[in-house]
């Protein structure tokens, strides 16, 4: 849904977005390091590795790790993503 353009990696596990309709801002993803599959962020330098695919829009660490950028996008926003789906689902519904 939400395309990011520019992706920025910060100190402290953050990273600053930019998405193609002017939304930008920083999100820390620090929570996530040594859990799981995102042990891998424990070597900092493949954390600054984050790239958008081309393909799937997603943000992308070495094909490994993905975050989808619709998660980011309401984090940075604020927006509720039941709400924000709820009210598309009543748009298409009322077309």
């Amino acid at each position: 849904m939400f395309k990011p353009i520019r992706v920025k990696v910060l100190d402290d596990y953050k990273i600053q977005v930019c998405y193609a309709d002017g939304i930008e801002g920083v999100v820390s993803l620090a929570h996530l390091t040594g859990r799981g599959i995102f042990k891998a962020w424990e070597d900092y330098d493949l954390f600054r590795k984050v790239k958008i695919d081309p393909e799937s829009g997603a943000l992308s660490w070495d094909r490994e790790i993905d975050i989808c950028p619709d998660a980011i996008y309401f984090e940075i926003t604020g927006i509720n993503p039941e709400e924000y789906l709820n009210a598309e689902e009543k748009l298409v519904v009322n077309a």
